[in-house]
């Protein structure tokens, strides 16, 4: 019964830990996108990231990183000889990754606040990318453990990355678009 009650709140944990993680980056993007603004907007949009920033990462993200991490030990202790497999040593090693990211966002975020951040909205939309292809693989070793088809999972990823690469580029290139469309309307006025 533990090995259930670990699991649930395993899954409870990694839900809230990516929702924070996809939040608190895409907030780093509006973050560095308020420097665009007139003042009082800057001020008063950089405060309020700022704010919001901390309470994401220090109230949601961050336990939810804790509990995913604390029942995954749980998980483990009900079943020990899972550590001998090859998947399980792939998943941590992603996870070790996951948490180098979580940490860096935190240090990310003390350096917006200290206006010692010079990433642009852009760079931040492609960072915000790296969680979800953690994710996919996570899952993918979690639900396949050793029999993961390498050759579909490497060409499934691929084309993941591909395609919000692509994505990426069609939004920068659209909000330019929009950004002169704008600026010959106002000349027109």
């Amino acid at each position: 019964m533990a090995y259930f009650w670990f699991k649930a709140f395993h899954l409870i944990g990694i839900v809230v830990w990516f929702a924070g993680l996809f939040y608190l980056v895409r907030l780093f993007v509006y973050h560095a996108e308020a420097a665009e603004q007139p003042e009082p907007a800057k001020t008063i949009l950089k405060k309020q990231y700022e704010i919001m920033e901390k309470r994401l990462y220090h109230l949601i993200t961050m336990p939810g990183m804790v509990v995913a991490v604390a029942m995954a030990i749980g998980l483990v202790s009900t079943e020990p000889d899972v550590l001998k497999d090859g998947w399980l040593h792939f998943k941590l090693l992603l996870v070790a990754l996951l948490i180098i990211y979580h940490f860096y966002c935190g240090r990310i975020m003390k350096k917006l606040a200290a206006d010692e951040c010079k990433w642009t909205g852009q760079q931040f939309r492609a960072l915000n990318e790296a969680p979800t292809i953690l994710l996919v693989l996570i899952v993918l070793l979690a639900v396949f453990k050793q029999n993961l088809p390498l050759n579909a999972t490497v060409f499934a990823v691929s084309g993941l990355i591909i395609a919000m690469v692509a994505t990426i580029q069609l939004y920068a290139k659209k909000r330019r678009q929009d950004k002169i469309k704008l600026s010959g309307e106002m000349v027109q006025e």
